[in-house]
């Protein structure tokens, strides 16, 4: 087994007064050759927005994008024609392909709202571009793992789909609950990210927003150290 800590406090950060923003990886001003990517999990970035305030109208082209709030309520406007909200409990997902153009704003004015957002670099390149949402039970659905993300042609994939042999899994679980997740594909590896509380990864003890990625091993032993500890493991090739 080989694992890597991404420790909270040592992601790239960048505050811009209606933005304040943790990079796990390597994105815009934040810069770590030895933190590029894992695997085909390309990007993981921690954005609060302040109300009313957003991402202007940018371009993506070949990748997969995955929004998950965390709280607050987030507006999406593509050039695909979509106007949504996602709230806490949902999740967004986008086939950038042969290229879109998107703007995130939060659609509230009086308080923040904070999300993930997450690239898989895809298995093809120039697809058609997409869009699609969906609403999980993951916040109230206690002690078990909900997968929210999955590959199109895997038949018991229960979560949206995405052009990668990529699955994505949350869950909420009380103090002291052990589980022991099974690595999807064969070459895949796991980078897990503590979203609330603490957990237990293969004997690692992480915290709030630490991450912890794992290679080379067949399963996965996951401890909830606190009550109400939230963990999103985001099983992706190693090579792609």
């Amino acid at each position: 087994m080989k694992t890597t800590l991404y420790r909270a406090s040592s992601r790239g950060h960048a505050y811009h007064g209606w933005l304040d923003t943790y990079h796990t990886f390597s994105f815009a001003n934040y810069y770590n050759p030895e933190r590029i990517n894992f695997g085909a999990l390309r990007v993981v970035n921690d954005d609060i927005v302040k109300g009313g305030e957003g991402f202007g109208t940018h371009p993506h082209d070949n990748m997969e994008i995955v929004s998950i709030p965390l709280y607050g309520d987030l507006e999406h406007k593509d050039s695909m024609g979509h106007t949504e909200v996602i709230r806490a409990g949902e999740v967004q997902v986008m086939s950038a392909g042969t290229g879109i153009t998107h703007s995130e704003y939060n659609s509230n004015e009086d308080k923040p709202v904070n999300f993930f957002q997450i690239w898989v670099f895809p298995e093809k390149r120039n697809v058609t571009p997409r869009y699609d949402q969906r609403a999980f039970d993951y916040i109230h659905s206690k002690n078990q793992l909900v997968q929210i993300v999955g590959p199109k042609d895997d038949a018991d994939n229960t979560g949206l789909w995405i052009h990668q042999n990529a699955w994505f899994n949350i869950g909420t679980f009380e103090k002291g609950k052990e589980i022991e997740y099974k690595i999807k594909r064969k070459g895949n590896g796991v980078f897990a990210m503590v979203v609330e509380g603490e957990f237990s990864v293969e004997g690692q003890k992480l915290h709030h927003r630490d991450g912890f990625g794992i290679q080379e091993t067949d399963t996965v032993k996951i401890t909830a150290d606190s009550d109400n500890a939230r963990i999103l493991l985001i099983d992706v090739p190693m090579e792609f």
